[in-house]
C-alpha cells in the first residue's frame, strides 16, 4: 500500500486532535488503522474519524510503510520540484523499503524453554524488561509440548510475567505480533512445526478479526482463541462500549467452528462491549 498525500494530510490532521469526516478519508490504510484500533469511527452512523493512539500510528507508519516522519513525508510529496525517484524512495513501493534489516520475531517467556538454533541448544528465559529476538527462525526448534501463545498487544507482551496466572496449565512460549512486519516470518515458522497455537488478544470484534484473518486461516484446527472462564462477567462489568461501537465485523461468522469463540461473539454482541487484553495485566 502507498500512503497518498491526501490520506497523509488526514493523518496529520488527526494527530493535531482534529475530527475528520469519514467520507473525506476513504482508503484501505484508514480501514486497516480502524481494525488495528489506532483510529476510531465515531459519531452518528460512524461518520467521524478520531485518532485513538498517536504512538501506535507512528509505529504502524514505520513498520508497515517505512515512513519515519509523517511531516517530512508530506513535505516531500508537496514539493513539486522533488524528483520522482525521491518520492518513490520514501514509499512502500521502493525496493529499499521492502527490504528488512532483520528477519524473524520476538519471543518471551517467564519459564525456561529449552530450544535449538542451528542445531545448538540454548535456553529461552528473558529477564523482565528484555526479550529474545529469533533471527534465523528456519532453524529454530522447540519441544512439541510447548504451546505457542501469540500476544496481540505490545504492552501485554512486554509484561507477560504479570499474566502467568492465565496460563498455569500450559508450557507457553509467547510471540509478539509487533513489529507487525515480522508476522509473516512467524507464520512461515509455525506452519512448519506441529505445536499448538493459542491467540491471546483483545476480546472484541477487531481482536477476533485479527485472529481469524492472520492466524486461523493458516493454522486451522491447530489454533484456538484464548478465552478466560469468567469472560461473561468481565465483559459485563469491565467492558468498554466504545470498543464495540467503533468496530465492524470483517470475517464470516458462519465459517467459525470454535464453539467457545462463537459464544464469545454472542456475548460481545449481547453486552455491546469489548474488553482490552491490557485489563489482565496485574500491576506490581
Amino acid at each position: 500500500m502507498i500512503l497518498t498525500l491526501k490520506i497523509a494530510r488526514v493523518l496529520q490532521s488527526l494527530c493535531s486532535g482534529q475530527i475528520i469526516p469519514n467520507s473525506s478519508a476513504k482508503s484501505k490504510i484508514i480501514d486497516e488503522l480502524v481494525v488495528e484500533n489506532i483510529i476510531a469511527r465515531n459519531g452518528n452512523r460512524k461518520k467521524e474519524l478520531i485518532l485513538r493512539n498517536e504512538n501506535f500510528l507512528k509505529i504502524y507508519l514505520k513498520n508497515q510503510l517505512q515512513i519515519d516522519n509523517l511531516e517530512s513525508y508530506i513535505t516531500i510529496l508537496e514539493n513539486k520540484n522533488s524528483t520522482r525517484a525521491r518520492a518513490v524512495q520514501i514509499t512502500s513501493d521502493s525496493k529499499v523499503a521492502k527490504e528488512r534489516a532483520f528477519k524473524g520475531f520476538l519471543v518471551n517467556s517467564y519459564r525456561q524453554i529449552n530450544a535449538t538454533l542451528n542445531n545448538d541448544s540454548f535456553s529461552i528465559r528473558p529477564v523482565k524488561g528484555a526479550f529474545t529476538f529469533v533471527y534465523d527462525y528456519k532453524t529454530f526448534g522447540i519441544p512439541k509440548d510447548v504451546t505457542i501463545v501469540g500476544v496481540e498487544n505490545a504492552k501485554n507482551f512486554s509484561e507477560i510475567q504479570s499474566q502467568q496466572y492465565l496460563f498455569e496449565d500450559l508450557k507457553p512460549l509467547f510471540i509478539s505480533r509487533y513489529p507487525q512486519n515480522q508476522n509473516k516470518d512467524f507464520i512461515k515458522w509455525i506452519t512448519a512445526i506441529p505445536n499448538a497455537y493459542i491467540h491471546y488478544g483483545d476480546f472484541d470484534i477487531a481482536g477476533i478479526g485479527i485472529y481469524l484473518n492472520e492466524y486461523k486461516r493458516y493454522l486451522n484446527d491447530r489454533a484456538t482463541f484464548f478465552i478466560p472462564n469468567d469472560i461473561e462477567y468481565l465483559l459485563k462489568n469491565n467492558g468498554n462500549r466504545n470498543r464495540y461501537d467503533n468496530q465492524k465485523i470483517n470475517f464470516d461468522k458462519d465459517k467459525i467452528t470454535e464453539n467457545k469463540l462463537l459464544h464469545l461473539i454472542e456475548l460481545i454482541q449481547k453486552e455491546r462491549k469489548g474488553l482490552d487484553q491490557e485489563f489482565f495485566i496485574v500491576e506490581d
